[in-house]
């Protein structure tokens, strides 16, 4: 199974040729957009920006809310069954808290917005932001402005980026880049990378690991798994997390082929649906506009095709909200 290229650099090429603007182009041709088109990649450079200390906190308000927010931010699953409709935390994609470079820290998230996300192709609040994780990362409700949960959080990545520069991206921000192998992301590669390297935490299913009743470990597939619209759907944001942060403990012990094959293995599974197919007339209309990247949404793997069902996980309607 090959991956598709994105269509991105393709519309932008027609898009100049023409004279026209991207976004211009973009509302002539729908299909033709990248409606998961990331942010511009973090500057190379060593990493000296350094968060506050938790010893730090102010005994105030203030530092009651960010308390709350880091609680959260470890334990998502106290949202359970409210917000969040699966069995991951935000600390699986944002390792130590939240804390640590090239795992998408948060002290270099939050000076950079309000930024334009193609997504959803609108300016972004940091607040909606955090709404999109629900909705994707976590299958389920994203929590309403002003609610407790989310001006926790707003404070606890508030506080974190204490010192910071305002609209200025940071060495360290999001997951490095990992270039492109001669020869490829491959499936089968990835599940002996998996069998060896991967599952003896995340399980020879994907299932994840629990210790009693709490998720040491998230699972990577299936429903307990972030969905077809989260980010970490995508082949290549995959293969650069894995790189930079796994094993736990080990990062850049892998290859850079290993990460772009194991990242191929585990996204090549199926998952909750992606909360946008509910608008969409069928799974390729929903794979042709928000699907034109380097994934297998709509793809067919082993002779079922990804994203053929109305599974939405635990979540009843994840769009309603």
């Amino acid at each position: 199974m090959s991956l598709r290229t994105s269509h991105l650099l393709m519309a932008g090429t027609l898009a100049s040729a023409l004279g026209l603007s991207l976004a211009a182009h973009a509302q002539e041709n729908a299909t033709e957009r990248d409606y998961q088109l990331p942010l511009p990649e973090a500057p190379e450079g060593k990493v000296t920006f350094q968060p506050p200390h938790e010893r730090d906190l102010p005994d105030n308000q203030y530092g009651e809310m960010v308390r709350k927010g880091r609680d959260l931010f470890v334990n998502t699953q106290a949202l359970r069954g409210e917000y969040v409709f699966n069995d991951q935390n935000c600390s699986n994609c944002h390792l130590d808290a939240g804390r640590l470079a090239n795992s998408a820290p948060m002290w270099a998230s939050f000076g950079v917005y309000p930024a334009y996300r193609g997504k959803n192709d609108k300016v972004n609040t940091m607040a909606e932001r955090i709404q999109g994780c629900f909705t994707y990362s976590m299958n389920g409700k994203p929590p309403e402005y002003g609610s407790e949960p989310l001006v926790a959080m707003q404070t606890y990545l508030h506080w974190m980026s204490t010192g910071a520069p305002i609209n200025e991206s940071l060495p360290g921000r999001g997951y490095p880049k990992l270039e492109a192998t001669e020869q490829g992301a491959d499936r089968a590669r990835g599940a002996e990378v998996y069998a060896a390297q991967c599952a003896v935490c995340h399980g020879e299913q994907g299932q994840g690991q629990k210790v009693g009743e709490r998720q040491v470990f998230p699972p990577l597939w299936g429903d307990g798994a972030y969905n077809w619209g989260a980010g970490m759907h995508r082949v290549n944001t995959a293969a650069n997390f894995i790189k930079a942060n796994m094993p736990l403990g080990k990062p850049y012990s892998l290859s850079d082929q290993q990460a772009w094959d194991v990242a191929a293995f585990i996204n090549s599974h199926d998952r909750p649906q992606d909360p946008r197919r509910r608008t969409m007339e069928s799974l390729d209309a929903t794979d042709e506009t928000f699907h034109n990247h380097q994934g297998f949404y709509g793809d067919e793997i082993d002779g079922h095709r990804l994203g053929d069902h109305d599974n939405f996980g635990d979540n009843p309607r994840p769009l309603d909200g």
